[in-house]
């Protein structure tokens, strides 16, 4: 089964486009506990959940024990809820074939993000791998994006239509694995998204980062998009539950993509 189709199946299935960002936090080194807390996350949001974002960095801030906490999540994850683990990876040749090892083959992601900016060839190793996907960053949600991504090009065009020309170019190449892209709700607008190849979106920024959701309407993009929450559900609202946080995420999310 296709990365896409396996989304659009588990999109459907809870009519919601929600993703949950698993990034722990924990206080002090007690492990357990932190896996006990990533494990009622997992178990009280995933009746609204789309997909999972676990960030590694937080993991591997955790040591060994920490890699192994995230090993252990992901085994146990519901098999039809598809995961997208947060990397940002991007070197050249040997080094990231083993990027791709660990996340798709050791982790078994369904998918990851990857950084393209020293350039298509990059992307090499991660591009043959059936029933994978990745998001490439585009324009992001952080401030900086006007630094890099959305620069303007002396042809007129912006650094960010460099990375959908990567998206088309894997079409082209007819490569297994999905390309998509990551592009920050806090960015993100109907213009903007037109100039982009329609392809997965991987769209952070609301909640904490205070993204607008009406960016998102109009157009007629048909590649399933996820809206990704992280610490709107695990930290914000303390007196809220996660179920009742991810329910009202998603169901922001439902009134805006009219799912």
């Amino acid at each position: 089964m296709r990365y896409t189709e396996k989304l659009a199946a588990r999109i459907a299935a809870v009519k919601s486009a929600l993703c949950v960002g698993l990034d722990p936090r924990p206080d002090g080194d007690d492990l357990v506990a932190t896996g006990r807390w990533l494990r009622q996350v997992v178990e009280e949001t995933a009746p609204f959940a789309a997909a999972y974002k676990p960030n590694i960095a937080y993991f591997e801030a955790m040591g060994v024990g920490g890699m192994e906490l995230l090993h252990g999540l992901l085994k146990d994850m519901p098999e039809d809820i598809p995961v997208v683990l947060d990397v940002k990876r991007g070197d050249i040749g040997e080094t990231q074939k083993y990027y791709a090892r660990a996340y798709f083959e050791q982790l078994q992601a369904d998918a990851v993000t990857l950084n393209p900016f020293m350039g298509y060839d990059t992307l090499a190793p991660f591009l043959n791998c059936e029933g994978k996907a990745v998001y490439l960053l585009c324009v992001t949600s952080n401030g900086g994006a006007e630094d890099i991504e959305r620069r303007r090009l002396a042809d007129g065009r912006r650094v960010y239509h460099l990375v959908g020309d990567m998206v088309e170019n894997a079409r082209r190449d007819g490569t297994t694995t999905e390309v998509g892209l990551v592009v920050g709700l806090t960015n993100a607008d109907s213009c903007l998204l037109s100039e982009l190849p329609d392809a997965p979106l991987l769209i952070p920024g609301l909640g904490a980062q205070g993204g607008e959701l009406d960016s998102l309407k109009g157009g007629d993009r048909k590649a399933p998009a996820l809206i990704n929450v992280s610490r709107g559900i695990l930290y914000k609202n303390p007196d809220l539950s996660f179920a009742e946080k991810a329910r009202g995420f998603a169901a922001q999310i439902r009134e805006a993509l009219g799912l």
